[in-house]
């Protein structure tokens, strides 16, 4: 007799899992791993190509630091008036300077056409001379540039030297040298640009013994191009 508290165990086999049923075909993984596959690759040959690009750009860059041009560099070092403590001076008036042009290019040489230099006093012109015949200027070289400029090449009058003589007697006398000339760069034989006119502005200022005064000595002169 069987206790009324107890139920009955029922004999037989355990209970089975279900069968393991794939959501997707074996085809599909095959698509899945090959997609993987080329986007893994695609990857890889983008990063090589940004970082050969990168390269390129760096190499490129300091090429460009390397060979972009400089203007070049002019500085006053003489400008004299011998006789500008005579009253009649200007009927034999010499002026005489002497300025030095620096090409500061490492590997770019600068080809000057004919350069002209002109002077100018109040803002007009009292003297105009050929400084130099065309001639090509050397990387990290300097060329001197002087000239004399007496009779034709100096149109000064009575009336102007009497202003030259006021101005002495204030203690010195201003004037402006322009150096003009038409110049290329050029690197090697593989690149050269196009001309540019060149004009080089250099403060002259002269004591009472018609020398240049220590202040505008050895001065950088002031560059534009047109």
């Amino acid at each position: 007799m069987h206790s009324p508290d107890r139920l009955p165990i029922r004999q037989g086999t355990p209970s089975q899992p279900p069968p393991f049923k794939r959501r997707h075909s074996a085809h599909y993984y095959a698509r899945r791993v090959r997609e993987s596959l080329t986007t893994r690759v695609f990857k890889a040959l983008c990063v090589i190509f940004l970082s050969l690009l990168l390269v390129v750009g760096i190499i490129m860059f300091i090429l460009w630091l390397s060979i972009r041009p400089h203007r070049p560099r002019f500085h006053i070092h003489e400008f004299s008036i011998p006789g500008l403590a005579q009253a009649n001076g200007f009927e034999n008036a010499e002026l005489t300077f002497n300025v030095t042009a620096r090409n500061p290019n490492q590997y770019i040489g600068i080809y000057y056409n004919a350069t002209e230099a002109i002077v100018y006093y109040k803002d007009q012109q009292v003297g105009a001379t050929p400084l130099a015949e065309p001639f090509y200027q050397e990387p990290k070289n300097t060329t001197v540039l002087d000239a004399t400029l007496s009779g034709a090449t100096l149109t000064v009058n009575s009336q102007r030297w009497t202003e030259f003589l006021n101005d002495r007697a204030q203690g010195s006398v201003a004037f402006r040298l322009e150096i003009k000339s038409s110049i290329r760069f050029k690197v090697s034989t593989w690149w050269e640009s196009k001309r540019h006119t060149m004009h080089a502005n250099c403060d002259a200022i002269v004591g009472q013994d018609g020398e240049l005064l220590a202040t505008s000595q050895n001065k950088r002169c002031a560059m534009y191009f047109t």
